[in-house]
């Protein structure tokens, strides 16, 4: 008589079957959402956790979450990537090597890698993970991909530095990518900090000649006003005025999508505050006669 087989053979066979078919709608069909369906039923099938069992049932799990993360990118859903592939294993250091080398270049892709960073960190961390023969190529992709890009040189320092696993020419290998990185980094803050001091001083020259126009613009508009005074103390002074702004605002040509317009609008707009209360003041409605 055949021996009863192990308790874990019903499991990575339907889950197989599973991963074929979500593999078939995937590729072939493009039905995103039932690929998805597939991968979620073959790793139920197949429980929480790297779990017991040959090479192959870990193989059948990682290529269910591989399958899994492509159809949610597909779909635009890569936010729910990362928690949903932590609902199949226990910490983020069971995660497959594979498996972690996809969130990290997805959420590196659309210019997240914050979302990384512990997960990575942790995976990184763990001794059993550092015996693995993808370690090194995924320390570099952590390095290049999440910590650096986000200035995270001391942590990268650090984290490099504690792996046992590295000998000692690619650890410096790695700390000298870490320090050029830095200096990159340094060059380029140097070279926003120079633009912008170059650019305020001429700002300010523009912004000088510009207010100088607006206010003899309104003092020959405040003279004529005060000489026509008698005839037309009807018409809307402030709307005058505030026409007048406007139309130097179109001559001088300001791009309101351009930053350094920004200051100059608001500061005519205090100038043009302070010019109606000096036209005004001085201007008196002459009285209505019965």
């Amino acid at each position: 008589m055949r021996g009863e087989p192990p308790a874990w053979a019903p499991g990575p066979a339907q889950a197989a079957a599973l991963l074929e078919e979500a593999a078939d709608l995937l590729v072939l069909h493009r039905d995103f959402a039932a690929a998805v369906e597939r991968c979620e039923a073959g790793c139920d099938s197949l429980g929480v956790g790297p779990g017991p069992g040959p090479e192959s049932f870990a193989e059948v799990k990682c290529s269910l979450c591989v399958v899994g993360i492509q159809a949610l990118a597909e779909m635009n859903r890569w936010r729910e990537v990362l928690s949903w592939v932590l609902q199949y294993y226990h910490v983020p250091e069971d995660l497959p090597p594979k498996v972690l080398e996809l969130c990290i270049l997805l959420y590196s892709k659309v210019r997240e890698p914050q979302v990384m960073l512990e997960v990575g960190s942790s995976w990184l961390r763990a001794h059993t993970n550092q015996s693995l023969p993808e370690f090194g190529a995924l320390l570099e992709l952590y390095l290049e991909q999440v910590l650096l890009p986000l200035g995270r040189f001391e942590g990268a320092e650090e984290l490099v530095r504690g792996c046992a696993a590295l000998d000692s020419e690619r650890q410096l290998a790695f700390l000298g990518t870490v320090r050029e990185s830095r200096r990159c980094w340094a060059q380029r803050e140097e070279t926003c900090s120079a633009a912008e001091e170059q650019q305020d001083p001429a700002t300010e020259t523009v912004l000088g000649v510009l207010s100088q126009k607006l206010l003899t613009m309104l003092t020959l508009l405040r003279s004529a006003m005060r000489s026509m005074s008698n005839h037309f103390y009807l018409l809307p002074y402030k709307k005058m005025l505030l026409a007048t702004f406007l139309l130097y605002l179109v001559v001088v040509r300001l791009d309101p999508a351009s930053p350094t317009s920004l200051p100059f609008i608001y500061k005519l707009v205090q100038l043009f505050r302070q010019a109606w209360a000096a036209v005004l003041s001085p201007i008196h409605r002459p009285p209505i006669r019965d």
